[in-house]
């Protein structure tokens, strides 16, 4: 509210109770009546026309309210009314200055902030009165003043850089896949006939040594009897390495160990040898029919352990430089929510995908209750925090261009100094700066882009200013 135009109606008001209480008066009012009406005049220009927040934030209400924490705000009575715009400094002409005055305007500014100056007062054409700029306002060492009042109501902060543990966490997206090393591919290296198929299907869980099948293979009967035959002969003869050839063309078979010592105890051929597990997993795969010809090569049942499975994350290119072999993550399965499982990195893969700019590392993940199962999508957290602390501004303070970084630094008295930093690792809201702030300087990190927009501004200014100079 216009404090002008407060002082004009209440002016009027007072006139206008003096013409009624001269008025009343002359029509006899006893000196005690008189008294009264002038006390409620008195009290009429005391009573509140605005209620402000009892902090001096910058809310108001034309009726009595409170702040969420209860308090009432505070009435303010016409009297008290202040003005919302700026203070504007009292015009100092130049001969005044060398009279000893404070300051001395060195021109005046377009108030809606055109590059159009003035040395002498002027208004626009809206009839807005030019903005004095004094001598120190626009300075050349590339510093920015805000007069207290601009400071307080654009809300600027600062804080001082100060050396923090920056502590930072990727995530990222994979999937689950199998390990490549604890997969088994059962199949033939001769011809074979598959005589009888244990109750085995894809998905059943087997153990290791657990029977498969039954097969007759003419090459591995020609093989089994020549072992036999070799084993009989070197009980006769005493000779411990004779037949050893014949007991490794019934490896080179891939005749199960426990086939072998099954023949050795009863020196018999067997029609069918029984071919069994290789290890614990689950059956991926299961091409065994009953009575079928097995070729060699042809895979007939394929074996997979679950217990150790790998997490296959794709990490943003910008983030590959911060990971590291050996270090630990936590993965969180989608089809387990709240449930969290512990790996490490084993691998860094040397290449990133150049459609979606990843790069793709490899987390080895215990799995000891099999629940985990391959192509499962999981989402990972790595830390790539350092323990060391580094000297730190809050992320708000940094004004990125993409190709600089610059912060104000508060100076002081209302000045703010835009300087170029160099930024490291982020991490908690605070990033790491590497040059060009010291430990303890304060950076604006609130309201920075309103500094930012006026020190454009001036700059445009003082260059047009410059440029009109003869």
């Amino acid at each position: 509210m216009n404090r002008a135009v407060i002082a004009s109606a209440t002016a009027v008001l007072i006139a206008a109770a003096g013409a009624g209480l001269v008025l009343a008066g002359a029509q006899g009012l006893p000196a005690r009546a008189i008294a009264m009406i002038t006390r409620a005049a008195a009290d009429e220009s005391r009573a509140p026309i605005y209620f402000q927040d009892p902090d001096g934030r910058p809310s108001y209400s034309l009726a009595p309210k409170k702040t969420p924490d209860g308090r009432d705000y505070r009435p303010v009575p016409a009297g008290a009314d202040v003005s919302f715009d700026e203070e504007a400094p009292e015009k100092t002409t130049p001969a005044a200055s060398a009279g000893g005055a404070d300051r001395k305007i060195k021109y005046y500014r377009n108030p809606m902030g055109l590059p159009d100056t003035s040395p002498t007062p002027k208004k626009d054409p809206m009839g807005m009165d030019y903005i004095a700029v004094y001598e120190g306002e626009d300075s050349d060492d590339g510093s920015v003043k805000l007069s207290p009042g601009k400071i307080q109501r654009t809300g600027v902060k600062s804080e001082p850089a100060a050396p923090r543990t920056i502590r930072s966490t990727i995530h990222a997206p994979g999937t689950i896949q199998l390990d490549e090393r604890r997969v088994s591919v059962i199949a033939m290296r001769a011809e074979s006939y598959l005589q009888k198929i244990a109750n085995v299907t894809t998905g059943s869980r087997v153990a290791k040594g657990q029977p498969l099948m039954e097969v007759y293979s003419p090459a591995i009967s020609s093989a089994a009897a020549e072992y036999i035959s070799t084993i009989n002969s070197k009980a006769i003869s005493g000779d411990a390495a004779y037949g050893k050839g014949s007991r490794q063309r019934l490896m080179n078979l891939d005749v199960p160990e426990a086939a072998i010592v099954a023949m050795e105890k009863s020196r018999t051929v067997p029609i069918g040898i029984e071919w069994t597990s290789p290890r614990d997993g689950i059956v991926l795969e299961r091409n065994a029919i009953e009575g079928a010809r097995a070729q060699p090569g042809d895979v007939l049942f394929r074996i997979a352990d679950h217990a150790l499975l790998w997490a296959i994350i794709d990490v943003a290119e910008r983030d590959m430089g911060m990971l590291t072999v050996g270090q630990s993550a936590t993965v969180k399965a989608r089809g387990f929510p709240g449930r969290t499982f512990t790996g490490t990195i084993s691998v860094i893969y040397p290449q990133i995908n150049k459609e979606t700019r990843t790069g793709r590392l490899r987390i080895e993940l215990a799995n000891p209750d099999l629940v985990l199962i391959h192509d499962m999508y999981v989402e990972a957290e790595i830390d790539i925090g350092n323990s060391t602390p580094v000297l730190t501004i809050p992320e708000s303070a940094v004004m990125d261009t993409g190709r600089r970084q610059a912060v104000f630094v508060d100076k002081g008295e209302g000045r703010f100094e835009p300087r170029e930093v160099k930024l490291g690792h982020r991490g908690d809201g605070y990033v790491e700066v590497r040059d060009g702030v010291s430990e303890g300087e304060p950076v604006v990190v609130s309201a920075n882009f309103l500094i930012d927009a006026e020190s454009n501004l001036k700059a445009a200014l003082k260059g047009f200013a410059d440029g009109a100079q003869p």
